[in-house]
C-alpha cells in the first residue's frame, strides 16, 4: 500500500520551485496556470522572498501548483494505493485523485487563499506548534486559553491558533509536559472560527465545479475517513477552514490500510517528518527537489509499477 501525501502551508521556502522549472514542459504549464489564475507562479517560487510567499493569497496556490508539477514526474498513479493531504494540501490530493481537474484545482485554491487571507485580516492572529506532552493535557491547556487545536497532526505535535495575544500567552505558559512551543510564519488563524467567512466564499465557488468520485482511495484530513464521492470531497473542502485538521487520523488510516510506503509531493519533508515518527519502519521519500525522483521511483517500483 503506497500513500500519496501533499503538505499544507508553512512548507514553502523562497526559491523552491526554480529546480522544478527546469523539467521538461514545466515553465510552460506554470505559465499557463498563472495566466489561468491572475498570479504569477514562477514568480513567487523563484525569486520572491519569505514575507511574499508567507501571504496566504500566494501560499496557498503556488503550493498546490508545485503539488501538481511533482506529482505529474511519478508517472501512472497505479501504484498508489491511497491519497490524502494536509491543509490546503487536500485539493492537490483531489485533483491526483482525478476529483478535481488541475484548472478547477487551481482556481479553487487562488479563491481560498484570496477569501482566507480576507478573513486573517479581520483581526491579528496567529498559529503556533506545541511540541511534545500528552495529547489531552495539551488540548485542555489551549481550551483554558481559548485557542483551537487547529492541527492535531500526531507524533506528539499539535497546532494550536487563535488571536496573537492568546498565542503569546501559550508561549510564555506552554501546556505542561510538552518541550516547546514554536510561533509559525504563518498569516492567520486557519481551522478555526476567525476563518468563518472564507467557508461562505467557497460554498459559492464550489457551485462552479463537477467533481468526479475519487479514482484512489481518498482520506479526508477532517476524520481519517475515506471519502467515496466527489461531491463529499468538496463539501469537507468548503467546511475545513473553519475546522481542525486530523492528521494524526489519517496517519491511523494509513496504518488500518496496511501502508508500506509513503512519497510526499513538493515541498516535502513535513509530513514524511511526522510518519517517521507515528509510523515507524514505513519507508518514505520527500519530494523536495527532482533529484528526489529517483528515489520516488525505486519505492513505486516496489509497489509493482
Amino acid at each position: 500500500m503506497l500513500v500519496l501525501v501533499a503538505p499544507g502551508q508553512g512548507a514553502q521556502t523562497p526559491g523552491f520551485l526554480t529546480p522544478w522549472l527546469e523539467l521538461p514542459g514545466a515553465a510552460d504549464r506554470v505559465a499557463a496556470w498563472s495566466d489561468a489564475i491572475g498570479l504569477d507562479l514562477a514568480h513567487y517560487g523563484t525569486k520572491a522572498d519569505a514575507d511574499e510567499i508567507r501571504d496566504t493569497a500566494v501560499a496557498q496556490p503556488l503550493l498546490v501548483a508545485a503539488g501538481l508539477l511533482s506529482a505529474a514526474e511519478l508517472g501512472s498513479r497505479s501504484a498508489f494505493g491511497a491519497v490524502a493531504g494536509h491543509s490546503v494540501g487536500e485539493i492537490t490530493a483531489a485533483a491526483y485523485a482525478g476529483v478535481l481537474s488541475d484548472a478547477d484545482a487551481l482556481a479553487f485554491v487562488r479563491t481560498r487563499g484570496l477569501a482566507m487571507a480576507e478573513a486573517s485580516a479581520v483581526a491579528p492572529t496567529g498559529m503556533a506548534a506545541v511540541l511534545g506532552g500528552d495529547r489531552d493535557t495539551v488540548v485542555a491547556h489551549l481550551d483554558k486559553l481559548g485557542l483551537t487545536p487547529a492541527n492535531i497532526n500526531g507524533a506528539g505535535q499539535i497546532v494550536a491558533a487563535g488571536t496573537e495575544a492568546q498565542i503569546e500567552a501559550l508561549v510564555a505558559e506552554k501546556p505542561e509536559g510538552s518541550m516547546k512551543v514554536v510561533p509559525l510564519r504563518v498569516a492567520g488563524a486557519f481551522h478555526t472560527h476567525h476563518m468563518a467567512p472564507a467557508v461562505a466564499t467557497l460554498e459559492e465557488a464550489a457551485k462552479a465545479l463537477t467533481p468526479a468520485d475519487p479514482e484512489l482511495t481518498y482520506v479526508s484530513n477532517k476524520d481519517g475517513l475515506t471519502v467515496a464521492t466527489g461531491a463529499d470531497v468538496v463539501a469537507r473542502l468548503v467546511g475545513q477552514v473553519a475546522n481542525p485538521v486530523r492528521w494524526d487520523l489519517c496517519m491511523e488510516a494509513f496504518a488500518e490500510l496496511g501502508v508500506t510506503g509513503i512519497i510526499e509531493l513538493c515541498p516535502g519533508g513535513t509530513l514524511t517528518g511526522l510518519a517517521k515518527r507515528a509510523l515507524k519502519g514505513v519507508p518514505t521519500v520527500a519530494l523536495k527537489t527532482p533529484d528526489d525522483l529517483a528515489k520516488a521511483a525505486e519505492l513505486v517500483a516496489g509497489h509493482g509499477a
